[in-house]
């Protein structure tokens, strides 16, 4: 492995030692803003027809292009904003930064051809979705809010585990398998209440990327997605104020200059007093929450910017105070953008993530608490090589602190002793090199190489097991149970328990047909050092946190992806058609009966095996017009194998492949929105989703007077089909005032005919008729929902 590392880092030199070898003939160079507040704008096309040559801006507004030396055409599109077209003559390396116009309103007869988000042909970019705000917005705004995760759960391979579960769940993935990141920081847990809001409060982001394959080398430490998420930066010419006020949540943001068009800050807030309500109704049950964001940024000079941001959310669920769950994010970052030459553009990035969970159980007497910390150094450089060559490298290092269960009891009258559960400590480093190369103009290729290495740190006692095996079979019972330790072993403060290292490759390409069609292909592996610890999928998980260790592998992704791409109609329609496989080694499962709340030993429970999920993803949109949105359909399957590990093992599932507990056949989603009149703007979105798998029981028995039920095997039956209608309707009075005062009214309905979605399913015996029965659980039914928004 030393000698891999070796070569990849002398491969990385030799790279950046011949890029700058190279002789540029002119380069030119800047950043692009949106005009009214110079906010940077990521991924701006920018167009040069003589050189037949474009490059887009990268995450902070900023671009590097190589030409001869000449006259040219330069033409900026992105969505969202009017096209800039300039004339320039280009004698030398020049620095030119552009600001760009947003685009006003369609008119009742007027299509704006400047706001299409037609698909990108000729990148080699797949299994990537991104969505602007202002496409966001554009979305039925359900309890008056447009919301980031409900946008992305309308996309192709991207589902939610039930009603009323946290996260997402992308290709068949686990919730924890999803890197989602808000300014590079790791949030943990990206829902409040229930999963109905997200932590994201969508006026205060800029941007986001979601990517389901595919992924550049950049990214690492998990198996399923990358959500990259930025906050705005504020208005550096003058102040702005906007919010809404609903039944249920407020939301507040302010933004404006420190120093005129030199340093700027915006800080938002929100919160929800449902729960005050009930306190009148002197209702025992209450569910709230609060976040903040806040963004300053000081402009240095020409080459140099400065950063920081940060988030704070917290929810509390208290159900008649026997049952009360308290979770939140902290999140802190510190940026440094400095541009080294008109080719070289770095970031550096020191970010520390915080994200805590509690529990108190009046039942039990118990008051647990958990936390996982990190603290994240970043250094990236994106290197523009030539019109035809960029290059991305730098490094990335964590260090995290696990806190699996601090554990006091609740009462003095409590059964529970005071406890605190081993503390874990791990350390996680990367380097990568990738490359974007445009071979010709049909073919475009993207390839990197990322080293990774994980160590699993003491101070802590560990256990020691016969044969190696936290995990025994008992053959009379026929069942999994937990091994009783040998022995332990003491690993003092920073001594290596663990290690791993695994080299992970990343490969697409795209090649177009025309200017209009094109199939691309995609290769990635992955790896994933720290897993959640939960075998549920229920409104309140339980969220613990573990790191790889002797027992806890690693969980290594193979993906592969294979798509067709088109525009119809000059661009009004886009067509996107994906096909993948992936392939996941060391993917956990838990034994029949597994404890996971203050248990100290959380390998006695776990069991290693395989998954793997396949499937077929469309996403057909219509992206000009009064009527604009999308529908896409994904037809998959999710599966794992977790064997014997001897021949008088059966494993589970005697061994054999059984659905993922997040496995959905069919998944549609259509989303609309309508442009009615200058005045009113009209939205929907329908969802339908398969069935999650579930484990129900097959029969029961008597035990010592007892009635005990029995059951089959693992995750062979469903819950019940998941849809509902969402609508939306949006007023706003003066649409043509674009200064002082303006305002809108928004009105959504939540499950328009009131399904009953189910969360889970209650087994109980009927006590009339002695007859066995189910009763199915649902959380939300309808939900009508006014806000009143403003800004000015």
């Amino acid at each position: 492995m030393k000698k891999q590392l070796q070569y990849f880092i002398l491969t990385a030199f030799l790279c950046m030692v011949s890029a700058y070898a190279q002789e540029a003939k002119v380069t030119l160079s800047g950043t692009i803003a949106n005009k009214t507040n110079n906010e940077t704008l990521i991924g701006v096309n920018i167009i040069i027809p003589e050189a037949k040559a474009s490059i887009t801006t990268n995450s902070y507004g900023f671009y590097s292009i190589t030409l001869p030396k000449g006259n040219y055409t330069i033409i900026l599109s992105y969505m969202g904003f009017d096209n800039v077209e300039e004339s320039i003559t280009l004698t030398e390396n020049t620095k030119m930064n552009f600001t760009m116009p947003e685009s006003g309103k369609a008119l009742d007869e007027v299509v704006i051809q400047t706001n299409k988000t037609k698909t990108n042909i000729r990148k080699p970019e797949m299994s990537v979705n991104k969505l602007s705000i202002s496409t966001i917005k554009k979305m039925p705004a359900v309890m008056g809010e447009v919301d980031v995760l409900k946008s992305i759960l309308q996309l192709p391979g991207v589902t939610n585990a039930q009603e009323g579960a946290s996260g997402f769940n992308v290709r068949g993935g686990s919730v924890d398998g999803n890197l989602v990141m808000l300014d590079e920081a790791v949030i943990y847990n990206t829902s409040h209440l229930f999963g109905f809001f997200s932590v994201f409060n969508s006026d205060v982001i800029k941007d986001l990327k979601l990517y389901k394959g595919g992924i550049p080398a950049n990214f690492g430490g998990r198996i399923s997605s990358v959500l990259d998420i930025y906050q705005k930066e504020g208005n550096n010419k003058e102040y702005h104020v906007n919010g809404g006020i609903g039944l249920i949540s407020s939301r507040l943001l302010v933004e404006g200059p420190i120093v005129k068009e030199k340093s700027s800050f915006v800080i938002a807030g929100r919160g929800t007093y449902g729960h005050l309500f009930l306190k009148l109704a002197d209702e025992p049950n209450s569910a709230y929450f609060y976040d903040l964001n806040a963004k300053l940024n000081y402009r240095i000079n020409d080459q140099n910017n400065l950063f920081l941001s940060g988030y704070l959310g917290n929810d509390k669920l208290n159900f008649n105070n026997s049952f009360v769950n308290v979770y939140g994010n902290t999140l802190l970052n510190v940026r440094w953008n400095h541009i080294f030459s008109d080719k070289i553009f770095s970031n550096a990035s020191a970010i520390y993530s915080d994200y805590n969970y509690g529990l108190q159980i009046r039942s039990v007497g118990i008051d647990w608490d958990s936390d996982v910390k990190n603290y994240n150094f970043k250094y990236d450089f994106k290197h523009y090589v030539s019109n035809t060559l960029s290059l991305n490298y730098g490094l990335n290092s964590v260090y995290y602190q696990f806190n699996p269960g601090t554990i006091n009891p609740l009462t003095p009258a409590s059964s529970i002793n005071r406890d605190q559960l081993a503390r874990k400590y791990a350390f996680e480093n990367a380097l990568y090199l990738s490359a974007e190369q445009k071979l010709s103009d049909k073919l475009s290729l993207t390839y990197g190489l990322r080293y990774s290495n994980f160590h699993r740190l003491g101070q802590e006692d560990v256990n020691t097991y016969a044969n190696n095996r936290a995990v025994i079979f008992n053959p009379e019972f026929e069942i999994y149970e937990e091994a009783t330790p040998t022995g332990t072993i003491h690993y003092d403060k920073n001594k290596t328990i663990a290690r791993f290292g695994n080299l992970e490759p990343r490969f697409a390409v795209a090649y177009s047909f025309t200017e209009n069609q094109s199939v691309k292909a995609s290769y990635n592996r992955m790896s994933q050092y720290i897993h959640l610890i939960s075998n549920t999928a229920s409104a309140s998980p339980l969220d613990i946190w573990s790191p790889s260790d002797q027992y806890l592998k690693p969980e290594i992704l193979d993906q592969v992806a294979l798509g067709y791409f088109r525009n119809f109609n000059d661009d009004k329609y886009s067509l996107e058609v994906e096909a993948f496989y992936k392939k996941i080694k060391n993917k956990t499962d838990y034994i029949d009966g597994a404890e996971l709340i203050a248990n100290d030993a959380i390998e006695q429970v776990l069991l290693n095996g395989e998954a793997r999920s396949y499937g077929l993803e469309i996403m057909v949109k219509k992206n000009t017009g009064k009527l604009t949105g999308w529908l896409s359909y994904t037809l998959s399957k999710a599966e794992q194998k977790t064997p014997g590990r001897a021949a008088d093992e059966p494993g589970i599932n005697y061994g054999e492949w059984y659905r993922a507990n997040y496995d959905k056949l069919h998944n549609l989603s259509v989303t609309a929105a309508y442009q009615w009149t200058k005045k009113w703007n009209l939205g929907a979105i329908f969802t339908f989703q398969s069935g999650k798998s579930a484990t129900f029981p097959n029969g029961k028995y008597q035990y010592q007077g007892i009635t005990v039920a029995s059951y089959g095997l693992r995750n062979e039956n469903s819950l019940a089909s998941y849809h509902h209608l969402d609508l939306s309707a949006t007023y706003t009075p003066k649409p043509d005032k674009k200064k002082g005062w303006q305002s809108e009214w928004n009105f959504s309905l939540y499950n328009v005919y009131n399904r009953s979605n189910a969360a889970s399913y209650t087994f109980s015996q009927n006590e009339t008729t002695g007859l066995s029965e189910a009763k199915r659980i649902s959380i939300f039914g309808v939900i009508p929902s006014v806000t009143y928004n403003f800004k000015f």
